[in-house]
């Protein structure tokens, strides 16, 4: 019987060819998806491979540019600046301003011990009250001979008094006229002295000559200030000073471009710490000798537009202009190296870098600044384009930069 039941088994082909047909339509999908995404992947230019340009930053740039004859470069100097010390050696015992600190003329920055000097004041002090009333007492004594002599005077030619009476009464008289121009030159020499002793405190106080700034405090509290700055471990000056209204460009203009520089010629004035702002300018001084070492002349810019960012010995630039910029003309306009321009469709675009891959984007060109061109609209400050743009670039090529 159990034989019989196992001859009965048998395999159903149809059955297996039906579940292998099955499998056949899910293998053509995923063929098919595959390709398409191959195909999207191709569009984008994923196995495409990239193309090596160069690439500029789109600038602020001005309309000065243009009218620039000659470029300079130099530092900002102040034609103010002063060391400030002591005439006289003593221990530093008060400052009172420090690193950036405004001062007014004649302002006490700092103070030396002075008991010394003091010491001497009051005693010149002293001495001139005993020579004031040695005067007045001078003054009195001939008075008092004055009087007798003159009775003498006149009881002589009567015989009242002898003339060894008037004689005496006559030196006497004589003696008292010299005690007081003595006791008159003795206050004089007091009152020198007193003034010696005020002149050697005033010494001890160390002012401003000038209305400016502090830019370097050079002693402190406790060091020695002499004049010379010979002694050991002694300092020569407190402070250094400058006047921020005397703030000039110093350039040095070669020989053979100095022609195409004049007194009051209109400049333009670049700082390296403020990139982002232009200064006008007027030429103050062509100096009258050359540097023969380097060929050159110095040449003195004066700030029209002043500003409290500008401090002494900033690097600058300065752009000689052929006439004075206009108001509309200080102001910064974006531009763009004509090399990265392109016109497709009849349209003017730049391929802006992003990423290492560039957008075509189109742009509004406007006037020439110089050697770069202004730009109306469609890139902006900063953005990063590329020059010369070969054919094959398009809208989503991928990049890379050339080595230089």
């Amino acid at each position: 019987m159990a034989n019989e039941d196992i001859s009965k088994l048998k395999i159903e082909k149809a059955t297996t060819g039906i579940g292998y047909k099955k499998k056949k339509p899910v293998f053509k999908i995923t063929a098919a998806a595959i390709a398409v995404v191959l195909i999207i992947l191709g569009i984008k230019g994923v196995f495409t491979p990239a193309v090596q340009v160069e690439v500029a930053t789109v600038s602020p740039a001005y309309p000065s540019q243009a009218l620039t004859l000659l470029n300079a470069s130099g530092y900002v100097v102040a034609q103010r600046k002063a060391a400030v010390a002591s005439k006289t050696t003593g221990r530093l015992v008060w400052l009172g301003v420090e690193e950036g600190s405004l001062v007014k003329k004649g302002q006490v920055i700092a103070r030396l011990e002075s008991e010394d000097v003091e010491a001497s004041k009051e005693q010149a002090t002293a001495n001139l009250n005993v020579a004031r009333h040695n005067l007045e007492q001078a003054k009195a004594e001939l008075q008092d001979a004055g009087l007798s002599f003159k009775r003498n005077k006149e009881m002589l030619p009567h015989g009242y008094v002898s003339q060894a009476e008037y004689d005496a009464s006559e030196a006497r008289l004589n003696k008292a006229q010299a005690a007081v121009a003595a006791a008159e030159s003795a206050v004089k020499a007091s009152a020198a002295t007193l003034k010696g002793a005020k002149v050697s405190i005033e010494y001890t106080l160390i002012r401003a000559p000038f209305d400016a700034v502090v830019l370097t405090k050079n002693a402190d509290i406790g060091d020695i200030i002499t004049p010379l700055g010979a002694a050991a471990n002694a300092k020569a000056a407190v402070v250094t000073i400058a006047d921020m209204a005397s703030l000039q460009i110093e350039v040095d203009v070669s020989e053979s471009n100095i022609r195409n520089v004049s007194l009051g010629q209109p400049s333009e004035i670049q700082l390296d710490a403020l990139p982002d702002s232009r200064f006008r300018g007027a030429v103050h001084m062509i100096v009258p000798t050359a540097d023969r070492t380097k060929a050159t002349v110095m040449v003195k810019v004066r700030f029209i537009d002043k500003a409290s960012r500008i401090l002494p010995e900033m690097s600058a630039k300065v752009a000689f202009l052929l006439r004075a910029v206009t108001t509309e003309e200080q102001k910064p306009k974006t531009a763009i190296n004509p090399a990265a321009l392109v016109t497709r469709n009849g349209k003017q675009a730049a391929f802006v870098v992003k990423g290492d891959r560039v957008a075509e984007t189109p742009v509004t060109a406007g006037a020439k600044l110089g050697d770069m061109v202004e730009v109306l609209s469609g890139v902006k400050s900063g953005d990063r384009v590329v020059l010369n743009p070969p054919k094959k670039l398009k809208d989503g090529s991928k990049i890379k930069l050339a080595e230089k």
